[in-house]
């Protein structure tokens, strides 16, 4: 019988022991591991019902995923219920609108989003609306108020006339915003537009934002009134190709001065001229120029074209969301206006450089060089005039600054000119001014040689790099256990 010397006793005593240690520490392991799991359940599904604003964070570069301070001021004063209609099939649900959803449900109580399957209810838009309502599409009501919003009025696709491309902007909380404020108002601002004259029809980027943004228009005439309707909130007088008569510049200037609002777009016209019109503005020191203005200066007028004018933008409630944004406002074929109030009742709003002048010619002009004749600058292109009793005019020079094609050269800021103009005259109102984000990226573009060696770093090396890291440890570990034995 072979003997077991004190020395191997000793050692298998060790070993036992190293085991036994060994064993405790992958028990005392396995113990913590269950623990952090199951830690982890419960944190999972106490987030799981949190609302997405508290566990999502917008990182995208236009706040896709945000709502801006004017939709949180109109929903969360709402005393009615609101219910939005999402027209959407099964498994058919876009992503941004239902994240955009959930944030209107978090913010009141008074909100609530029912989803309508057209494969189940065919019928349930007709009461709403006769057109074809695609998916996405919403209806928001409240009491027999209604409004609807197609998809495309979410998603909107617009030519870029300068790169003749067509660029796609998100608008969901713009026109979400504008339909609740439109179905819990009992008394929506009333624009009226003066006609008679030979205005043209509102552009159909400006008519649509109008009605976007809840403003009831009413077309009328001041050739059968005594004076402007009490109703109107602000009179419109867009584009006119012919004079107004003295008997309605009398009835618009006893408007303003009794604390009515007007805003006017008129520049030269082909034929005739519009004195009368124009005198409500020399009534407080502004003097038209006769003809076109034409720019002298290439830093003041787009396109090549020394009457397209992109003039100096003045400080002022109107003009600060352009002068933030970095914004330039595009004037076609204005007319000059000449100011020399010295009482302060006048601001000049958008004015040209020194050198530009204006061409006597009109539109019968031969040349854009200066002529024996032509007047010289410089001019205000648009005019803010304090008429007393909170009466006011915003006076744009040009009839063409609203058009969609100038609109678009000036990547809507005209458009945004035009609207603020219309929310200062007729009061500020939270749904306003709530802007379309741009769904345009711009991408990282790098060469092929580049994109292989990132490609050999990902799928090779990274994998390569943790694997002998692993095996490193691993070895360590086990020489480190064969010393201790």
């Amino acid at each position: 019988m072979q003997k077991i010397s004190f020395i191997q006793k000793m050692k298998q005593t060790e070993k036992t022991e190293v085991n036994r240690i060994a064993f405790r520490g992958g028990a005392y392991s396995l113990l913590m591991t269950g623990i952090v799991l199951a830690i982890l359940v419960v944190v999972n599904i106490f987030v799981s019902i949190l609302p997405s604003t508290v566990t999502k964070y917008d990182i995208s570069s236009t706040k896709l995923y945000s709502i801006t301070s004017n939709t949180k001021v109109v929903v969360n004063a709402l005393k009615k219920d609101v219910t939005i209609y999402w027209i959407v099939q099964a498994d058919e649900e876009d992503a941004v609108i239902e994240n955009l959803l959930a944030k209107y449900e978090s913010l009141s109580d008074h909100v609530k989003v029912v989803k309508k399957n057209p494969d189940v209810y065919p019928t349930f838009t007709d009461q709403y609306t006769s057109e074809d309502v695609p998916n996405n599409s919403l209806i928001v009501e409240c009491g027999e108020q209604s409004r609807y919003i197609s998809y495309s009025d979410i998603y909107i696709s617009e030519q870029n006339m300068m790169t003749q491309s067509y660029e796609t902007s998100f608008d969901g909380e713009g026109a979400i915003t504008s339909a609740i404020d439109y179905v819990v108002s009992e008394d929506l601002p009333q624009l009226y537009i003066l006609e008679g004259h030979g205005e043209a029809e509102l552009s159909e980027v400006f008519a649509s934002q109008i009605e976007k943004e809840n403003i009831e228009t009413t077309t009328f005439s001041l050739l059968n009134e005594d004076s402007v309707p009490e109703e109107a909130d602000c009179v419109l007088i867009y584009a006119p190709t012919s004079d107004i008569s003295a008997e309605e510049k009398d009835l618009l200037a006893e408007y303003v001065t009794d604390g009515g609002k007007l805003m006017v777009l008129a520049g030269p016209v082909q034929d005739g001229s519009l004195d009368n019109l124009y005198s409500l503005l020399s009534d407080y020191g502004v003097e038209k120029a006769e003809g076109v203005v034409i720019e002298a200066d290439r830093d003041h007028y787009a396109f090549q074209q020394p009457y397209i004018l992109m003039p100096d933008i003045a400080e002022s409630d109107i003009t600060a969301s352009l002068i933030e944004e970095n914004y330039y406002a595009i004037m076609p074929i204005a007319q000059g206006l000449k100011v020399s109030d010295s009482s302060g009742a006048v601001t000049e709003l958008l004015t040209t450089s020194d050198e530009a002048f204006s061409k006597t010619a009109g539109y019968d002009l031969t040349t854009y060089e200066k002529e024996d004749g032509d007047i010289d600058g410089p001019f205000a292109t648009a005019v803010s005039v304090s008429c007393g009793n909170d009466g006011r005019i915003v006076w744009f020079a040009s009839s063409n600054f609203l058009d969609d094609m100038y609109n678009s050269y000036s990547s809507g800021a005209n458009l945004n000119l035009g609207m603020n103009t219309l929310s200062s005259l007729m009061g500020e109102s939270e749904a306003v001014a709530i802007r379309s984000k741009s769904l345009n990226y711009n991408y990282l573009t790098i060469d092929e040689s580049t994109a292989s060696l990132l490609k050999m770093m990902m799928i090779g090396g990274f994998p390569l790099i943790f694997f002998v890291v692993g095996i490193t440890v691993i070895v360590r570990r086990r020489r480190r256990q064969n010393e201790q034995v």
